[in-house]
Order: structure tokens, then sequence, then C-alpha cells
């Protein structure tokens, strides 16, 4: 799925579009692309690519997946037949004044009529995980335990849904297919429409004693702890991505993904900006004008800074390697350190003659 073009950018929608507005952007590509009208060579996959952003794009459900997961967000948790299910493309056809439309006619146009049966292997869905960490931690690493909640295959029934000794048998109205086919006649064209048997839900098979554990559902809920290890320098708003960990795949199918999303809590003394943090501290007038040596915090102890003689408010200064470890690299980054000078108040009035007396010598009078 990485090679696919960005769907928003298929249909030149933004992220920001209402569903009306991203109807709207295909109905002007499905007009220009539609192969009773174009008949060049492209036009079909364009077509086809078109039909496949707009049915991601107009249901939450899938929009929302894919903002978050983009494409592995949509492969990882949908079924093709389930990409186009609910989507409105027979209204939108009609209006366009093509005489056929709806799921079954996309597929049968590009996909050769062939749709994936939903009763075989299943990916299970992604997961998302939020986990708030420290600067301090997002700094060092960390390894930790999180529980999620998620389902599982059934230890009871082993996911076949029946009670232990017992078997689900064919259902006889599909024969196993979990699809049944209907021959329909549109003008000179003639369509199969393939529909979800109705009698097993497209599972193929028929649980006539349910295990007692899962309820005939195959799997159960279970609250997992799962071991996770955050890289040293991983940022806020970064996902990990823990494959396998998601929900259970169904009918041998693999489980899904777990994605965990970091949050780094804000930090009272440090300011972060890529790999460099940022520190400002206060020094006297005097400090500023003789120079000083001072003790600085970091993120591993304290340092010994060396303040010039004449130091300006503003001033920065440079701890080399004092910042955050850079990302899957080698080194780290730099601690700038700002300088603010605290200019006195409520001086005695011997302080403000000696003030007096400086002004004079330098003539700042």
């Amino acid at each position: 799925m990485s090679s696919k073009r960005d769907y928003y950018e298929v249909l030149s929608s933004s992220r920001d579009d209402s569903k009306d507005e991203i109807k709207t952007a295909f109905r002007k590509l499905a007009l220009k692309y539609h192969p009773d009208r174009n008949k060049s060579p492209d036009a079909e996959e364009k077509f086809k690519e078109i039909s496949e952003a707009y049915a991601v794009l107009s249901d939450d459900e899938k929009r929302a997946q894919y903002n978050q997961f983009g494409h592995a967000g949509i492969s990882g948790r949908y079924t093709r037949d389930d990409i186009f299910r609910g989507a409105d493309f027979n209204s939108i056809f009609k209006e366009m004044g093509f005489g056929f439309g709806g799921l079954n006619s996309i597929f049968d146009i590009f996909f050769g009529g062939r749709t994936r049966s939903r009763h075989g292997p299943q990916k299970g869905a992604n997961l998302r995980y939020d986990l708030e960490i420290t600067l301090e931690e997002a700094a060092k690493g960390l390894e930790t335990e999180i529980e999620v909640p998620r389902s599982e295959i059934c230890d009871t029934c082993n996911g076949s849904g029946a009670e232990p000794g017992t078997n689900p048998k064919k259902c006889p109205t599909c024969s196993g297919a979990g699809q049944t086919h209907h021959d329909r006649a549109s003008g000179f064209m003639r369509f199969t429409e393939i529909r979800t048997c109705n009698k097993c839900n497209g599972k193929g098979t028929l649980v006539e004693h349910p295990c007692k554990i899962c309820n005939g559902t195959r799997t159960v809920r279970r609250k997992r702890r799962i071991k996770v290890k955050i890289p040293k320098g991983i940022d806020d708003g970064y996902s990990l991505r823990l494959t396998k960990e998601g929900e259970a795949g169904i009918m041998g199918g693999p489980n899904g993904d777990l994605y965990l999303s970091i949050h780094v809590k804000p930090h009272q003394t440090f300011k972060r900006n890529g790999s460099n943090i940022l520190y400002e501290t206060y020094i006297s007038f005097s400090q500023a004008t003789l120079g000083a040596k001072i003790d600085i915090p970091t993120l591993n102890g304290k340092a010994r800074l060396n303040i010039p003689a004449g130091t300006q408010t503003g001033t920065m200064f440079r701890l080399r390697g004092k910042g955050i470890p850079h990302l899957n690299r080698w080194g780290k980054g730099d601690q700038i350190v700002r300088m603010l000078i605290r200019t006195p108040t409520n001086l005695t009035q011997r302080q403000k003659n000696l003030f007096k007396e400086l002004a004079k010598e330098m003539n700042e009078e």
C-alpha cells in the first residue's frame, strides 16, 4: 500500500473538507474518467483509483482510520469488498446519467466480479494506545509495560465458535462460500451481483452449539500486559508500531497491529527544540558585569558554566552534548542556556549612592 497516492491528493481535496465536498470532488473526477465517457488507456485505472479514495473518505470510520494510520489503517483492517461497501455510488452515477452503479458493478468492471470471501482469513483490527512519558524518559529511553484491552482467540473453542466436541457445519444456502450470486441485466450489459449470504452472515458455516465462553463469536475480550521499549530521543507525536499486538484475526488471519502514540509531558525547567533543550536563567547585575561561574541544571545533573564579564541579557551559551540523544543514530543535541539579567530592586540608601557614584564615573548621569 505504500506505493499508493494519498487519497486526498487523488481527489484534489484536503483533510478539512466535509463529506459533501468530498462527494463533489469525486463526482467531478468520475465524470471525467468514467469508462463510458473516457476511452483513453489510463481512464480505467484513474476511475478505479478515485472510486477507492471516495469509498474510504466518504465513510466516517474508514476516514478516521486513514487519517490516523494512512493506507496501513485501511489495508490492515478492511477487505476489498469492505472498502467499497456502503459507498453511495448508485445515486452519484444516476445523477450523472450512467445506467449502472453500486458496489457490485464497481467490482464487475474493475475487479472481474471477484470479491474476497468474508468467511476466509481476515486480519484483525489495528489498535491505538496513548502513552504519556516525561522529558527525562524520552531522553534516556524507557522499558515499561502497558495494559491493552483487546480481542483474542477463544482458548476454549480455539476460534471455531463451537462448543468443544462439536463442529460448525457448512451453510446449506451458500455451500460454504459465504456469498450468493444473482444475475441481473441492464440494457445490453449483464452483471452478476454478489451478496453476503444472509443465512450465515458471510461466515460460510453455521454453529448449532455455540461455545459457552465466547457465545459463538470466536473471540473473547481480555486485558493483556505488553512489554514496550521506548527508544532514546523519541519526541512528542511519534508513533511506534507493535506488529500483531492488535485485535485477533479471524479464521486463521493474522492479528492486527498496535500503534503506540507517544506524548511527552511539558517540563517545568526545559523546553525542547528537536534534539536541543532550552534553559533560561537569571544572573545578577554584578555577575553579568564582573563575570561569574554558576551551576546549570541539565538532564544528567549539574554543569558548571563560565559567565564572562560584560555578558548582556539574552546572550546564549551552548553546552555541547547536554541535550537529547538523536533518535536512531549516534550523538546528542546541545543544551542552550539563555542569560537574563535581573535588575536589582528595593535598594538601600547606601546601595543607591554606590550606583550613583558608578553612573557618575561612567558619565551616565
